[in-house]
């Protein structure tokens, strides 16, 4: 992972290297099952060089929690990995120069879950338009890897009545990960 990490701090494939103060790559256990991939940086990431350590990384964290894990239990990373200007959406020539460094990240992770959060990194990963809303909620598969679309922490911050449907996510996540046991219905 050291190598491909040394990669991406070495990037100039699209403009954001001009503007990023840090490469934002990834923390967590390696070794995870579970797998949560953002779409990209913001201010703060781009300050401390870790993905979800904002006031979205507070709210995942207490996500983590309520599923009776710590980011030390799972892996954190985005789809891009240095910050758009202005925490603006990004470009379709940026994703097309990261995808691949995601593609890598992911197979030395070998999760068995991937949680996508957000739009960009769900519509990249299943290589589809349909919007997040349409994908969470519903297993689909990324190269194998049973993968749950579910909306990302910062939108739940503007929109906090979505709150109960990635939880109904992140259940499904846990049932999945054998966390919970289903009692069966009659």
């Amino acid at each position: 992972m050291s190598d491909l990490r040394s990669e991406v701090e070495l990037c100039c494939a699209c403009p954001l290297h001009e503007t990023r103060k840090t490469v934002v790559f990834g923390r967590g256990n390696p070794a995870a099952n579970l797998v949560f991939v953002g779409e990209a940086p913001g201010h703060e990431e781009d300050q401390q060089g870790e993905p979800f350590v904002g006031e979205a990384g507070r709210l995942l964290e207490r996500i983590l929690f309520a599923m009776g894990l710590s980011a030390d239990d799972v892996y954190i990373c985005n789809l891009i990995k240095c910050r758009p200007p202005a925490n603006r959406d990004p470009h379709a020539n940026e994703v097309v120069a990261c995808e691949p460094y995601l593609k890598r990240q992911l197979a030395l992770l070998k999760p068995t879950i991937i949680v996508t959060l957000g739009r960009f990194a769900a519509q990249t990963l299943l290589g589809v338009q349909t919007p997040v809303s349409r994908l969470r909620g519903q297993w689909h598969s990324y190269e194998g890897v049973a993968l749950m679309p579910t909306f990302h922490p910062a939108y739940l911050l503007r929109s906090p009545q979505e709150k109960k449907q990635v939880w109904e996510d992140m259940t499904k996540v846990k049932q999945r990960l054998g966390l919970v046991s289903v009692t069966p219905t009659d």
